[in-house]
């Protein structure tokens, strides 16, 4: 199965994110419970809210950074999706 979003939305996949940083920076638990980091998946095509469009601009396979909390959590062939909306991301990471 295939999950398509609809409008603004963005299907994320969560990601662990790496226990020592490149600076030798060891993260803690409590610091890893914050923000999370995902690739995104698959993207909508966009929409209007209030009358103005909805441009995207996150793309299939950028690594974000969401809240814990945001979005819906569905499971498709036994891998747990997050879909939310464009809005709710909170930044991109660049390698």
């Amino acid at each position: 199965m295939k999950l398509n979003p609809m409008f603004d939305r963005v299907v994320l996949k969560f990601v662990e994110p790496e226990e020592t940083t490149e600076s030798g920076i060891i993260l803690t638990s409590a610091s890893k419970e914050k923000p999370q980091f995902a690739e995104v998946v698959a993207v909508g095509p966009g929409g209007s809210s209030d009358g103005k469009d909805i441009k995207m601009v996150t793309k299939v396979g950028d690594l974000v950074v969401c809240s814990k909390y945001a979005g819906d959590t569905v499971k498709i062939d036994n891998e747990e999706y997050t879909i939310v909306r464009q809005g709710e991301i909170i930044a991109t990471i660049e390698k």
